[in-house]
Order: structure tokens, then C-alpha cells, then sequence
């Protein structure tokens, strides 16, 4: 029996070895528990992670003032307590309520009728035979054509997201770059929410939030990983079989 069971996980081992890129050794290694948290890291650490690169304005001397109480770029007289630094949190509220509905319906419709003959050609239309051809109908053609098209797209989505973010970085021209990700596990579901951006400090609020609407080169992803996500995927097998049937 421990022969049987032993060569049972050798042929499941090289099935897996030999379809990369199925993610089955990792779903394999969480049999019987849930999925893992993402250990808490920074992530310019991340290898996937790049400096973000933006148009700049050309730089301004600050003139020097005395007496002056005002510093240059200075939001108050009194010290912000709003994210403005490497390494500031900033709390991302993402309110997106989208419906779209298009109908489009084209109908084309176009009957044509061509007639050619010869009824008199100087008496020689006598000489032709009859049961060859008549001259007034040599020649006939009917055509009809019907087209009719039907379209609509009809889409319905709302998502109303709260989640802090760290400041990564602080572009020449006073924006930040913000990075924010968050992750719940619930029984054996984890779901996972990422939001990316580039923000003005001026668009942040008094309460240190900041609306989706507000992120320039805004990436907003949410999803999950567990049991639930993995029974409402496709299996690989039938995503590359809709990829590659040509029927």
C-alpha cells in the first residue's frame, strides 16, 4: 500500500514538473490549510518594483527673504501633519461607481434587377433560332442582399475601497509616488488589494486621504487567491484549449 501511495505522488510530482507555469506545486504545498499572508515588507525591495519616472517643470531658484515668515512651497504656517515625505502614509479611498449601456442596431437591405436584349438588330434577330435564344431576354440577373446587425454592451460596477499607502517616493516637482496594499484572510479565501499611483500634496485632504480620481497612472487591482477563486477560474487545460481550438 505505501508502494501505491508512493508511486501515486512520484506521477503526480512529474506531472506537475512537466506543466510549468500550472501553479500546481504551490496549490499542492497548501493542501489542507489556507492560503499564506504576504509577509509585511517594503516594497521598493520588491523585484518587480521601479523608480517611477515623470515629466518635470524646470527648477526655480527659492529667493532668499528676510524677515519673511513664509517658506517657499509652504502649505501653512503650521506644520502639515498630511503625508509629504518617503516613508508618510496617506489613506487611498477608491469610490468608483461605472455603468455603461450601448445598443446599436444597423439594417441593410438592397434588391437589384439587370435586363439585356435585342429585340430588333436590322431584321437579323429572325435568323436566330428560337429554341436557342430569344434576342429581347439574352440577358437576365437578379440580386438581393440582406444584412442585420444587433449590439449592446451593458456594464454595472461599483467598488468602495479604503486602504493606507506609503509615500516611495518624492518626485523634482513636489508629487508623491504612492504604493498601498492590504490583504484579509477569511476562512480559506484571501483577497488582496493593490492601488499605485502619482498624487499632488495639494489634492491630499485635511484627513490625510485622498480620492482614486485624484492618482494620476492609477493601478488598482483586486482580486484573491484560495478554494472560492480557484473553483471559479478555468482549469489551464480548458484556457489553453480556448486559446488554441480554432472551433
Amino acid at each position: 500500500m505505501s508502494r501505491a501511495r508512493h508511486a501515486v505522488r512520484l506521477l503526480v510530482a512529474c506531472t506537475c514538473l512537466l506543466t510549468p507555469g500550472c501553479g500546481a506545486l504551490s496549490r499542492l504545498s497548501n493542501l489542507g490549510r489556507p492560503p499564506e499572508l504576504t509577509q509585511t515588507a517594503d516594497p521598493t525591495k520588491q523585484e518587480t518594483w521601479r523608480p517611477v519616472s515623470m515629466p518635470m517643470p524646470a527648477r526655480e531658484a527659492t529667493p532668499n527673504e528676510a524677515n519673511a515668515l513664509w517658506r517657499q512651497g509652504a502649505r501653512a504656517f503650521f506644520k502639515d501633519q498630511r503625508a509629504a515625505a518617503v516613508g508618510d502614509v496617506v489613506t487611498i479611498v477608491v469610490s468608483m461607481n461605472d455603468t455603461a449601456n450601448m445598443k446599436n442596431v444597423t439594417s441593410a437591405d438592397r434588391t437589384s434587377k439587370e435586363a439585356m436584349g435585342i429585340p430588333n438588330m436590322f431584321g437579323m434577330e429572325s435568323l436566330l433560332p428560337k429554341t436557342i435564344a430569344d434576342p429581347a431576354k439574352l440577358f437576365t440577373a437578379n440580386s438581393a442582399n440582406n444584412n442585420t446587425g444587433t449590439g449592446q454592451i451593458q456594464r454595472n460596477e461599483a467598488v468602495l475601497l479604503r486602504l493606507a499607502g506609503v509615500v516611495t517616493q518624492v518626485l523634482p516637482n513636489g508629487n508623491l509616488v504612492v504604493v498601498a496594499r492590504q490583504e484579509f484572510r477569511v476562512n480559506s479565501e484571501l483577497r488582496e488589494l493593490q492601488v499605485t499611483g502619482v498624487i499632488r500634496p495639494q489634492d491630499i485632504a485635511s484627513n490625510n486621504t485622498v480620492l482614486h480620481d485624484r492618482m494620476a497612472e492609477a493601478r488598482i487591482a483586486y482580486g484573491g487567491r484560495g478554494q472560492l477563486t480557484e473553483v471559479q477560474t478555468g482549469r489551464w487545460g480548458q484556457q489553453l484549449a480556448d486559446i488554441l481550438l480554432p472551433f
